[in-house]
């Protein structure tokens, strides 16, 4: 019996004629699809600020130390 990952490799290319044949789409789904794709609001950087200033720790991370003026990375 065949394992999961035996099926889902990154190295093959994938195959989108599986796609379509697994997946059929029709015109109407689209449609339906693309009408209620969610939209960005007009105010779209007011939202982006709101939402940001409810992550805990944001401005801590934005006053952390850079690595500038150390000595360049290396392997």
């Amino acid at each position: 019996m065949a394992s999961v990952n035996d099926s889902m490799r990154s190295s093959e290319p994938l195959d989108l004629a599986e796609l379509e044949r697994d997946i059929p789409t029709t015109p109407e789904d689209i449609r339906a699809l693309r009408e209620h794709r969610p939209r960005m609001p007009e105010n779209w950087w007011d939202v982006l600020t709101k939402a940001s200033e409810q992550l805990p720790g944001l401005e801590e991370a934005r006053r952390r130390k850079t690595f500038e003026g150390c000595a360049p990375f290396e392997l």
